[in-house]
């Protein structure tokens, strides 16, 4: 039932954005919704994570936000090579470093300019359809296992086949680390309590509203834990279509 999605659904083969127009228009995307990046080092293991800041075409110029942790900086001027990767609407994109990047600090913070990639992977993969749950049914979580000293509860935003946004109470950044795969997360569904080991891929801490936001990536689910995702996936979508239908 789950596998008989339109073809529209279908995963879309990846594109190389090779033209200074393209390639700025889609990191433009990501620099205006504030999406963040994961920095991979190509000898290393260790994730970083930025944000796009500044992408000007006619100078062809972009800038990244300070990375966090910090100490990726340090490789970065070292002029090792990189990989950068983010995610726009279930749309990945990603690029590899151009040239090295010198930091600036003339601006309200500290940042790192370079050259506009020549080139940039644009894969759209609509089987990973992200559902967004509305908040009077937002699903509880518990995010654990040994890299914790205790678990720490919070609320599921959205789910795709591939992952999920979560929030939390306060600002718990200092317990958690980009990139660390937890191996026990749990969450309430519906139908059943799922439970299966995520990869931290985004967090961030809104001092405004004393709420932390962090996503996670599923890794090595169960083929169990996998119906289930697609079953609440699918399930959410169809409530969606429907809303929409009455909307209309």
């Amino acid at each position: 039932m789950f596998n008989a999605l339109s073809a529209e659904d279908a995963p879309q083969p990846p594109k190389v954005l090779t033209t200074p127009l393209e390639i700025s228009s889609n990191l433009r995307q990501l620099q205006d919704s504030h999406d963040p990046l994961i920095i991979t080092f190509h000898e290393r293991s260790q994730r970083f994570q930025s944000y796009l800041v500044d992408v000007d075409r006619d100078s062809n110029i972009i800038a990244l936000d300070e990375m966090i942790p910090r100490d990726g900086e340090r490789f970065l001027l070292a002029g090792e090579p990189f990989k950068v990767e983010g995610f726009h609407e279930g749309v990945r994109i990603a690029w590899e470093s151009n040239g090295p990047l010198t930091i600036d600090e003339s601006g309200d913070g500290r940042c790192y300019r370079g050259t506009l990639p020549d080139e940039v992977v644009y894969h759209q993969r609509r089987n990973a359809f992200r559902a967004a749950l509305k908040l009077a049914q937002l699903v509880n979580v518990e995010l654990g296992g040994d890299k914790l000293k205790s678990p720490i509860n919070g609320k599921l935003l959205d789910i795709s086949a591939t992952g999920c946004k979560l929030r939390f109470e306060g600002d718990i950044t200092a317990r958690l680390q980009l990139g660390q795969v937890y191996d026990r997360f749990a969450a309430a569904l519906p139908f059943g309590s799922m439970t299966a080991p995520v990869e931290l891929r985004y967090l961030h801490f809104e001092e405004k509203i004393n709420t932390t936001f962090a996503g996670v990536r599923f890794h090595n689910m169960s083929g169990l834990v996998q119906r289930q995702v697609e079953r609440f996936v699918y399930q959410l979508q169809r409530e969606a279509r429907r809303f929409d239908k009455d909307d209309f």
